[in-house]
């Protein structure tokens, strides 16, 4: 059997090498399982992977690209002593103590890592389009964060599809910088809130495109427009927008936690057990960052969830395997 790990994070974005620079400076000796690079579900260094330039994390006043950050976070977590391993978990069992943690095969009879404590970490995704340059265009134009994004589209006409209050709420915010937004939904009618559909609706820089979707994106480098599809006639209409926000939702990466650990409805992680606000339901096992946090979604506050699940772990660790 493997020994027993002070501490195992898994996932690598902002929350957890933010919680494996802590648990490192705390002389924890954590073991980061990063994913694996071919893996779009739990990327290592999470979804500023995916992003160019970062313009709203503090310390960086010019910027920073996403990956640089992350790079940054990583080298920072490695210099206190954390170990970091490109695998993707496969198989967790947090029914006792030590907890056990598959990488490979899940069906294998023993486990590759055991650990008093467990942190876990592996994000949220946005559900994307699936159209041909979707991915090749984020952050060249095409964008998940209108917090994140919209300063860029100071001036331009942009669009964004979705019906729900994510959707709205987003058109409304980017409003402040476009000149337009066009906002397409595949219904006659929107999902969101009453209070939010009066606002997008009286607001005089959005325009309802009302049983619509998107079916070609254009561009090789950029955005150079969107191609929409009527729903209800099958007619088909260029729009030249320089943006394209996509928020038809996001969907946690849980899969590997069903049936052991607390969730909401919608896949993400309930922490907040007693006074450890990052504790999930089973004793010893912490969760922080976008895994667990559907409201903010930002990098800066996965990070500080990612500081407050390894205080939470540091001291459980203390009250229980090290006293």
């Amino acid at each position: 059997m493997p020994s027993i790990r002070n501490v195992v994070i898994i996932g690598s974005g902002p929350a957890g090498l933010t919680a494996a620079i802590y648990t490192a400076r705390a002389n924890l000796e954590p073991l980061i399982l990063e994913g694996e690079p071919s893996s779009t579900s739990d990327q290592p260094g999470g979804q500023l992977m995916l992003t160019t330039e970062v313009e709203n994390f503090p310390g960086f006043p010019e910027g920073v690209m996403g990956p640089d950050l992350m790079a940054n976070f990583r080298q920072q977590a490695l210099r206190f002593g954390a170990e970091a391993k490109l695998e993707k978990v496969t198989r967790v069992d947090f029914s006792e103590r030590p907890f056990k943690i598959w990488v490979g095969d899940p069906e294998a009879a023993e486990p590759t890592y055991l650990a008093h404590s467990v942190i876990v970490s592996t994000g949220a995704r946005s559900l994307m389009l699936d159209l041909p340059n979707e991915h090749a265009l984020i952050g060249h134009g095409v964008s998940t964060c209108a917090t994140c994004d919209g300063f860029f589209f100071r001036g331009h006409e942009i669009a964004v599809v979705g019906g729900g209050d994510s959707a709205v709420e987003e058109a409304t915010f980017l409003t402040k910088f476009a000149d337009k937004v066009v906002l397409i939904h595949r219904r006659d009618e929107l999902r969101a809130s009453k209070i939010m559909q009066d606002r997008a609706l009286n607001n005089p820089k959005i325009e309802m495109r009302w049983n619509s979707k998107v079916v070609e994106i254009k561009g090789d480098t950029k955005l150079d427009g969107i191609v929409v599809e009527d729903t209800v006639t099958g007619e088909r209409a260029d729009l030249e927008v320089s943006g394209l926000f996509v928020a038809i939702g996001h969907q946690p990466n849980t899969d590997l936690f069903v049936g052991q650990l607390d969730m909401e409805d919608n896949g993400y992680l309930i922490t907040g057990s007693g006074e450890r606000v990052t504790a999930t339901n089973v004793e010893g096992v912490f969760a922080c960052g976008d895994v667990q946090d559907h409201t903010y979604r930002q990098a800066i506050t996965a990070a500080g969830s990612g500081c407050s699940a390894a205080i939470d772990a540091e001291r459980w660790l203390e009250a229980n395997v090290h006293s």
